[in-house]
């Protein structure tokens, strides 16, 4: 009788108190460290005599962060894969897969007002720069709900501070430049980072941007991400130097681990801190590897082989290098990460569902956005009897 009492009683103090999620219950009772200190590859240095830090601590919070970030785009990239192949993405698509830790570590060492501009590898930038998941999964499809509008597709997105996304190779080095030099002549402390890939970095243009911004003192940082391939040659057989980072001769630079996010985030602080200090421009460039080809008419397997890929998953991929750091040092526990990646999976099937329903912008938009304020004007369209309204 005794026994039947206390499980009634239990039963009724059970249903006024709520109950929570048991991995949740796990985590709260578990002690983590708020950081922990790492030694981070020393940077090769070019005109420089010191570098950047060859320690550096890591909080939980940022840890988590990071975490999220770098499998939401590795996630987004392998689900524009998918949907490329389901025929929802048409023309031109480059992934960056792989290279998580460029674009997560570019964005934690700089300040949000700062700016970005990149080649068509764009889309991890794209997302740490601001852009939502649904917002760049629904411009790869061509819909209204795109970040623009629909209308650029995989190469030319935009947000604040961001500038895309270019489609010309090396086009965007001259942008950047420029850039820099509306920073300078503001006045307003902020640095231009001018991300190109190897392949570009022989562009006799990006030449003409160093020359510039070494005259001029310009707060540029030049970052070559040097994926080991422009489009399918190998760097040995393109370039007669691969020390990309010495590429600007009379501008120092410094050569990065780009597959840890550690060491690509110290670098960007040293480097935005040099541009802040009115020494001019610097040169980065950041050791990484794509898993995707070129693009995704690229297989990728005809100019290197299998093995090397699997090899540098294995040994060097970013996300794994970044979960060994959290999880070996208590920042962590598995069965937190395992909900991140739960999280991360829904918010890309969502986005995607949403970029395959969302409505294709309507033929009387093709004139839009031209200039961003303008009074209404005609637009030619395809022969000189259609004429289409454009609207700021």
């Amino acid at each position: 009788m005794k026994k039947m009492f206390v499980a009634a009683v239990s039963r009724v103090l059970s249903k006024g108190v709520p109950q929570k999620p048991a991995s949740r219950v796990l985590v709260a009772s578990c002690n983590y460290s708020k950081d922990a200190t790492f030694e981070i590859k020393k940077c090769d240095l070019h005109r420089l005599e010191e570098g950047p830090p060859v320690t550096t601590v890591l909080s939980r919070e940022d840890g988590l962060k990071y975490y999220k970030l770098m499998q939401t785009v590795r996630r987004m990239e392998l689900k524009a894969d998918q949907l490329y192949k389901q025929k929802f993405i048409r023309g031109f698509c480059h992934l960056c897969d792989g290279q998580e830790a460029c674009c997560v570590g570019l964005e934690a060492g700089i300040n949000p007002t700062d700016h970005v501009i990149t080649s068509y590898r764009a889309h991890g930038l794209c997302y740490t720069r601001g852009l939502s998941v649904r917002s760049i999964l629904a411009e790869l499809t061509g819909r209204r709900g795109g970040c623009a509008k629909g209308k650029g597709g995989s190469m030319h997105m935009y947000s604040k501070y961001f500038y895309g996304g270019n489609g010309i190779v090396g086009a965007q080095g001259p942008l950047g430049a420029g850039i820099a030099l509306a920073c300078k002549y503001k006045g307003n402390d902020e640095v231009s980072l001018t991300v190109y890939g190897d392949g570009a970095a022989n562009q006799g243009q990006l030449s003409e941007a160093y020359n510039m911004a070494a005259l001029w003192k310009l707060p540029c940082i030049f970052i070559c991400e040097n994926n080991r391939y422009g489009m399918g040659t190998a760097i040995e057989r393109a370039a007669a130097s691969t020390d990309y980072y010495k590429r600007g001769n009379f501008i120092p630079g410094l050569r990065v681990d780009g597959m840890d996010v550690l060491c690509v985030r110290e670098a960007t602080k040293f480097a935005a801190d040099y541009c802040r200090s009115g020494k001019g421009p610097i040169v980065m460039e950041l050791q990484t590897y794509r898993y995707h080809g070129h693009s995704m008419s690229d297989p990728g397997v005809s100019y290197r082989t299998r093995e090397e890929i699997q090899n540098v998953r294995s040994k060097s991929d970013p996300i794994t290098l970044l979960k060994d750091k959290i999880l070996n040092n208590k920042l962590a526990s598995i069965e937190e990460l395992k909900e991140i990646d739960v999280e991360v999976r829904k918010e890309i099937d969502d986005a995607a569902q949403f970029a395959i329903t969302d409505p294709e912008p309507p033929l009387e938009e093709i004139g839009h956005h031209i200039y961003s304020s303008s009074p209404p004007f005609e637009v030619r369209g395809a022969n000189q009897w259609i004429k289409f309204k454009s609207i700021s």
